[in-house]
């Protein structure tokens, strides 16, 4: 079966890094498509027969497609979508997402113009009409925020994204400060702040929840242990929903103060917990 991601999303937030990282892992690349290409890009997919001048898709397992909001008839994208599923081509799509103040702060940095900007509107105000114009792509696919993350780490989460059998549902954890913001992304979020904190030790200030010396802290604390498994019990009993509504991905977002110790070990713990049931990505947004 051939593989077709679509990356699509809000200007500034990230798709062309996506997807430069998803031709590095070996897809033929198209930018800028308009949606009502699809189709024939779905026929190049599945054709054995082109013309020796003409681009043969069919030599390609794997095609990602960048399309954005400039696209023609970008509203009939989730029936094209569809349309795809039924042809036998196995199609994934991406949607990039970021705050408006991180956009803001990107566009004036790169002095670019927003591709729907007009005379008589504000970078503001053409950032908002674009996210009313996509709509709820996002629900067709897996939104990444992009808000607080470097270039390099979302080049290493598309990869990590995409190198999994993406059929069913993936559970994917993520921890992140609060003081850094709430991932947009997630589906659900779970406050941990009120758990003993290791940075207030001056032994652990500087390690992470990956390290032992935080893990054995934290597992002295019966809080913790509570609170752990009160997650645990809630996300296994709310999942057979999730997977019967068919949806492909469940992000869930876990926060402390800084985003370096607690959150680090409870999506550490979590990820190993889920993984023997279902398929699990973990993300740390704020450790480097």
């Amino acid at each position: 079966m051939k593989q077709l991601i679509i990356i699509t999303g809000l200007s500034g937030s990230g798709k062309s890094i996506a997807l430069h990282a998803l031709e590095d892992s070996g897809y033929y690349c198209i930018d800028n498509l308009p949606a009502t290409m699809l189709p024939q890009i779905a026929a190049h997919l599945q054709s054995e027969n082109r013309r020796a001048d003409s681009v043969n898709l069919n030599n390609y397992d794997r095609v990602a497609i960048s399309i954005d909001s400039r696209s023609a008839a970008i509203e009939t994208l989730p029936a094209h979508i569809e349309q795809l599923k039924l042809q036998n081509v196995s199609t994934q799509l991406l949607f990039l997402e970021s705050n408006l103040e991180t956009l803001v702060k990107r566009f004036s940095e790169t002095r670019r113009k927003h591709p729907l900007s007009k005379d008589t509107s504000t970078l503001a105000e053409s950032i908002t009409f674009e996210r009313e114009l996509l709509g709820n792509l996002g629900s067709l696919g897996h939104v990444i925020d992009t808000s607080y993350i470097s270039a390099n780490k979302l080049r290493s989460w598309i990869k990590d994204v995409v190198s999994i059998e993406h059929s069913g549902l993936t559970i994917l954890f993520t921890s992140f400060g609060f003081k850094h913001g709430i991932p947009l992304d997630a589906d659900f979020v779970f406050d941990i702040r009120c758990l003993p904190n290791p940075h207030y030790d001056a032994k652990l200030r500087d390690l992470t929840g990956l390290d032992i010396e935080v893990q054995s802290f934290l597992e002295t604390q019966i809080n913790v242990h509570e609170m752990l498994n009160d997650i645990k019990q809630y996300i296994e009993k709310w999942l057979p929903c999730f997977i019967s509504d068919n949806r492909s991905y469940l992000t869930v977002a876990i926060g402390c103060t800084g985003g370096q110790h607690r959150s680090v070990y409870f999506v550490d713990q979590l990820s190993k917990y889920f993984m023997a049931q279902e398929k699990v990505l973990m993300r740390h947004r704020e450790l480097k």
